[in-house]
């Protein structure tokens, strides 16, 4: 059994920052490839960013790619997003995800995941 807990969510002005976290407890989180998506009102759910279990591959979706970075600390159980150069269109609910299916490395699909966090509102501001 996994739990997933995202916290960092907010309000920010377009160009602002913000960094979203994620702790897990529950299962060999070391061993869970772990990713962000996203999720707008009437919009299915997007890709953001994806990370293998050893930390040493990462993935992003093209729209976030070269703002976004996704880091692990697998001491502390936990995984980051890091958001710059926010925009408005990146207003979402948030969601970390987990895979513990033992595959070698992350997947773009939300099926590829089989734990998940309950979201945190992020909110841009033009």
């Amino acid at each position: 059994q996994v739990q997933l807990v995202e916290s960092g969510g907010g309000s920010v002005q377009a160009g602002g920052s913000l960094r979203l976290s994620c702790a897990a407890s529950g299962g060999t989180f070391s061993m869970y490839n772990m990713a962000w998506f996203r999720q707008a009102p009437g919009k299915e759910r997007e890709f953001v960013a994806a990370i293998s279990w050893r930390g040493t591959n990462t993935y992003y979706g093209d729209s976030v790619k070269g703002r976004f970075t996704i880091s692990r600390d697998n001491a502390k159980n936990t995984v980051s997003l890091q958001m710059n150069s926010l925009k408005p269109e990146d207003t979402a609910v948030y969601y970390c995800a987990a895979d513990g299916s033992g595959r070698a490395y992350p997947l773009r699909r939300s099926t590829g995941y089989n734990y998940w966090g309950q979201g945190t509102q992020v909110t841009v501001s033009s």
